[in-house]
């Protein structure tokens, strides 16, 4: 895995929200307290800038830091953990499966069809590619209708865009295990996710249903109309009908990681899981309802596994010895560094972070996107073919980030966070016009657990 093809590092989870103060945060703020995520999320953004935009500027330095360390896996491995962190408390908070959705639709898609809708008119001017979207028109709509290109045939386009249809899974999947009301046991399902990345990850095949089931368009159009028909059930009915579309719909996410996934392979995607998850235990017990000892030795457990899945099933590729040792450090260096970052950024979450780190987090998901579109824009000039002295790519870097910095910020003010708004008034309204849709029983933040409690994680 790299972001070379690729995260919405993820979507990127929704911005600073309010959350009930509790005795595991104490004397905090909210702001305060979820600034240590804006702050890794800057990062894990700029790690991801910096993948891309060193095969054009610094390949030198790009050169020596490959030896040891990909920071394009780094970025987007801290990104899916923080997606674990925050996004179930999101669906906690609210209770609510229609506001949820309503929330990630207008958090993402804007975004989303604005980054599609660019690339596309960077190829119509001859400024960049398409990616051979244009082969099949169709089968592409369809691939990225619910951002889901990586595991339905697509190409992602942007190419970061991969990322996106692994957090889908996992909004599917937490969705159905909300409802069923065992969403709790995140402990579990990181851990079993690691160890089936290591057990099957290697025998399970990749892009499975494309290649012997039927064309790209027909997966891709019964995948969507599974996946949408079994939302529709979650988020307007009750009861037993409510589960069931909310299992339909996640059981077919699952199965398209499981047996379709694109560009990484299967024990990558079940390792992708494995770290929301844990990223989950961390919130839970941050929340005070699982140990902290515990906590920590499971996430440690899962890093392990995940590492140890990659430098297994690697070895089918074939590579060098070189190669594969040089592979096997970055594996490693990545997913440990990823890691320790976010357990460092929890450690300091009482911080009071400057403005700017945190304003770097709230742009990071217009970064992510935007980013390689601006490089197709800056490798469309012949003069950037040059060689350049070592200064001047220092120059070239700096200046490229900045603007990419100050195109971000323009998206967000003027599209993240007005859609955010109107997803936020339409959730209102829909809680008025159909009455509030909430979780059956109370759905509290609860009261921090005993030291040594063994409340599920």
């Amino acid at each position: 895995m790299t972001s070379g093809n690729a995260i919405d590092a993820a979507s990127m989870p929704e911005p600073r929200q309010p959350a009930p103060a509790t005795a595991g945060a104490a004397g905090t703020e909210p702001g305060r307290r979820l600034g240590w995520l804006d702050v890794l999320r800057g990062v894990a953004a700029l790690a991801v800038v910096f993948d891309h935009l060193s095969y054009y500027v610094l390949q030198h330095v790009r050169t020596e830091v490959y030896h040891w360390f990909d920071p394009g896996n780094y970025g987007v491995f801290v990104f899916f953990i923080i997606s674990g962190y925050i996004v179930p408390a999101s669906l906690e908070r609210k209770g609510s499966v229609r506001t949820f959705w309503v929330s990630r639709l207008f958090r993402l898609y804007p975004l989303y069809l604005l980054a599609v809708g660019i690339a596309v008119t960077l190829y119509l001017v001859h400024f960049g590619s398409i990616r051979g979207e244009n082969s099949d028109p169709e089968a592409s709509i369809l691939s990225q209708l619910l951002m889901m290109s990586n595991v339905l045939g697509g190409e992602n386009l942007p190419n970061v865009v991969w990322s996106l249809s692994y957090e889908m899974v996992f909004y599917l999947l937490l969705t159905a295990l909300f409802i069923a009301r065992v969403h709790k046991r995140s402990s579990w399902y990181a851990l079993g996710f690691a160890a089936a990345a290591v057990a099957i990850g290697g025998l399970l095949p990749q892009a499975y249903f494309i290649h012997n089931v039927a064309t790209p368009r027909l997966i891709a159009l019964v995948a969507d109309l599974a996946v949408l028909a079994g939302l529709a059930l979650a988020v307007v009915l009750r009861g037993m009908s409510r589960l069931l579309g909310a299992a339909i719909a996640a059981v077919v996410a699952v199965a398209l990681l499981a047996f379709n996934g694109g560009w990484i392979w299967p024990w990558e995607a079940l390792s992708i899981l494995a770290l929301m998850f844990t990223g989950t235990m961390f919130y839970r017990a941050e929340q005070g309802q699982y140990p902290w000892r515990k906590a920590i030795g499971l996430g440690v457990a899962v890093l392990g596994l995940t590492i140890a899945a990659g430098l297994w099933h690697s070895h089918a590729w074939g590579m060098s010895a070189y190669a594969e040792h040089t592979w096997e450090r970055r594996w490693f260096s990545a997913l440990a560094l990823a890691g320790l970052t976010f357990g460092a950024g929890l450690a300091l979450r009482r911080v009071r972070w400057p403005a700017w780190m945190t304003w770097l987090g709230l742009i990071s998901f217009s970064v992510y996107l935007l980013h390689p579109l601006l490089i197709e824009v800056y490798h469309h000039f012949a003069w950037t073919h040059r060689h350049h002295p070592f200064w001047l790519q220092v120059l070239l870097a700096g200046g490229f980030l900045l603007v990419t910095i100050a195109v971000s910020s323009v998206t967000y003010l003027l599209v993240e966070r007005p859609m955010q708004q109107v997803g936020r008034r339409v959730g209102h309204w829909l809680d008025a016009r159909f009455g509030p849709d909430r979780a059956p029983g109370p759905v509290r933040t609860p009261e921090p657990a005993m030291a040594g409690g063994s409340k599920p994680g």
